[in-house]
């Protein structure tokens, strides 16, 4: 039996698709099983998430595999994005380990160092830590900025390319080797399928500016739009208020626009994923912009 956390995000969509076409016995930790679309009658449902620790002890039993992709990239109501990507991550593999648990495969993110500018960034190398330090058979992927056509992000700049000019925050100098969530879980069913455990860092095949990327999802759109740049603590200041009048149900937040402020790449290009038998996509030919 295989746990997998993150099953309704961004990569944990394209990753469930290919489990249950695989025939392998899926546990799915959920709060809301609804959020599985139609796969949650393929798989097993177990109740719970990362603020809540019991719940992983019955999620583990009989599992052989964890595979974690549960995070947030945000402050959760009651839950910081410490607790929820850096503790979380260490209760998990607690529970791992005296449930039996074999192997433990994490995501993480390019660019994770415990001195990152970001939250997240900061969280997820005290979480690789735990996971690399666990004893366990552990596997850690650590992808660029990861896309998916209809993802949240791309559906927000959709929304955003309906205006007379596009806005954006800061100057758009941060470069990325964007990797589209597919790819990111074909490298996933490699690991399962024998590839060797270690840390992947993975890139799509281009590296481009956030301006660049904007740039190329306009273009997807088939929208020609001029680029306002807004000053970084304008929208700071803006998206915290934001936050604060909203409670928790604000569209954005600071801390999720700040990770487009900040470079992920890797100097190994796509030779992470060409090592697990993948070849990554380009972003404009996932999206359909030349």
């Amino acid at each position: 039996m295989l746990l997998l956390t993150g099953a309704s995000g961004t990569v944990g969509t394209a990753l469930l698709r290919r489990l249950v076409v695989d025939g392998r016995p899926v546990r799915c930790l959920v709060r809301d099983p609804h959020e599985l679309g139609a796969d949650r009658v393929r798989v097993q449902i177990a109740l719970g998430d990362l603020a809540d620790p019991p719940s992983f002890r019955n999620a583990m039993r009989g599992v052989d595999t964890v595979i974690h992709l549960a995070g947030s990239p945000r402050d959760q109501a009651g839950s910081s994005i410490e607790e929820l990507n850096g503790v979380g991550t260490w209760r998990m593999v607690g529970a791992a380990q005296r449930a039996g648990v074999e192997r433990f495969i994490f995501l993480s993110a390019l660019g994770a160092t415990t001195h990152a500018r970001t939250r997240l960034h900061r969280a997820k190398a005290l979480a690789e830590r735990v996971v690399l330090g666990s004893g366990l058979r552990t596997t850690v992927l650590a992808p660029s900025l990861v896309y998916a056509p209809g993802d949240r992000w791309l559906t927000a700049l959709s929304r955003f390319a309906l205006l007379p000019a596009m806005p954006m925050p800061g100057r758009g100098r941060a470069l990325f080797q964007p990797i589209w969530a597919d790819d990111v879980a074909d490298c996933v069913m490699a690991v399962l399928q024998g590839a060797p455990g270690g840390r992947y860092e993975l890139a799509g095949p281009q590296t481009l500016s956030h301006e660049d990327i904007v740039r190329l999802v306009l273009r997807s759109f088939g929208r020609s739009r001029p680029l306002v740049h807004v000053h970084t603590a304008i929208v700071s200041r803006v998206l915290r208020l934001m936050e604060a009048a909203l409670q928790g149900s604000s569209p954005a937040v600071w801390d999720e626009a700040e990770l487009l402020e900040v470079s992920m790449l890797t100097p190994r290009g796509t030779a992470d994923a060409s090592e697990l038998g993948i070849a990554p996509r380009a972003m404009g030919e996932v999206l359909g912009a030349s």
